[in-house]
């Protein structure tokens, strides 16, 4: 069997845009619908602030890469441990929270890689990343499929994307808007303009490098806005969001519909 190809670093690389959604349902027929269904580019299994831990990952993989969408996981933290476990479940995009340096980022890709090429990740004879030994070449071909994915969520980081951006084997950067917002004492509003003159100038340093930028918001004028300033990969929302908003909404449609015909009823 050959090496699953992984068609987002392939987008990103070219410069395509790629439209995605954050995932944190814990849900294999959330990941099955959205990769399978739903028009997205890619998702993003979320380890660091959702309750999936490795067996979730596992399954939602499973039926995510048989669908069009490129499931990104999102491990806890930049450590090599769990990064190793989820690259051997097969996951082929990782993004890493928190990256504040270079020396941090590097950490990170040597996590993804072998000792020939300058890694760390430990051999698993046989697993699901190489069809169960079916794919031989694994070992000498993961790093051409395998996209790393750095979260730039600081100012700090902000401030070293150029040298963040020079480290080989790092594929995009991600700008946190929610946890830069914090660092910059404006906890919960990444409108506010200083925050949105850090996020600008966080997608500029990465185009001057001509590295990918990525950034996640539920706000759709926001995420237009994103990929106006050179933004190419942008999750435009959550399935808890979608499923919260419209949930809500349509039970205060129908509460208000009711609230009319009791009224009514009374003046009779």
């Amino acid at each position: 069997m050959k090496l699953r190809k992984n068609k987002f670093k392939a987008a990103i690389r070219r410069g395509d845009f790629q439209i995605g959604l954050w995932s944190g349902l814990r849900s294999t027929l959330v990941a099955e619908m959205l990769t399978q269904v739903a028009a997205f580019d890619w998702t993003v299994i979320d380890m660091e602030h959702s309750p999936n831990e490795l067996g979730d990952v596992l399954t939602q993989l499973q039926v995510a890469q048989q669908g069009h969408a490129e499931p990104m996981v999102r491990v806890p933290w930049n450590e090599a441990v769990i990064v190793k476990r989820v690259l051997d479940i097969g996951a082929q995009t990782i993004l890493f929270p928190m990256i504040q340096n270079a020396d941090e980022a590097a950490q990170a890709v040597a996590a993804t890689r072998y000792p020939q090429n300058d890694g760390i990740r430990g051999v698993m004879s046989l697993a699901r990343m190489n069809n169960y030994g079916a794919t031989p070449d694994y070992y000498l071909k993961a790093h051409q499929e395998i996209c790393v994915v750095v979260q730039c969520e600081t100012v700090e980081a902000v401030q070293n994307i150029p040298e963040i951006c020079k480290v080989k084997g790092v594929d995009g950067i991600f700008v946190g808007p929610s946890d830069l917002s914090a660092s910059m004492g404006h906890i919960g509003n990444p409108y506010q303009k200083d925050v949105q003159k850090m996020i600008k100038k966080a997608v500029n340093a990465c185009k001057k490098a001509g590295k990918p930028a990525g950034y996640l918001t539920g706000d759709e004028t926001q995420a237009k806005q994103m990929i106006d300033w050179g933004f190419s990969f942008v999750a435009v929302g959550s399935d808890m969001a979608v499923l919260t908003n419209a949930s809500r909404a349509l039970a205060d449609r129908f509460q208000e519909y009711c609230a009319r015909k009791a009224k009514r009823k009374k003046k009779k």
